[in-house]
């Protein structure tokens, strides 16, 4: 199991309302639809801050490999 920061992220006020908004969306949508929301989100996180893409998929619980 992987440690997800995104609860913590979506309501953090640092955070870019458009990421915030595009995490809280992979969460609320249908499991079969998590993992491409979640995908979004950290392009999203990625494109509005300074992280890297690789840490903002592991910030959204999404796993390499």
């Amino acid at each position: 199991m992987s440690l997800s920061m995104a609860p913590l992220l979506m309501n953090l006020e640092e955070i870019p309302a458009e990421a915030r908004d595009a995490i809280r969306a992979a969460y609320e949508a249908l499991p079969e639809h998590r993992n491409t929301r979640l995908e979004s989100a950290a392009r999203v996180l990625h494109r509005t801050t300074d992280l890297e893409c690789s840490d903002a998929r592991e910030l959204v619980g999404l796993v390499s490999g």
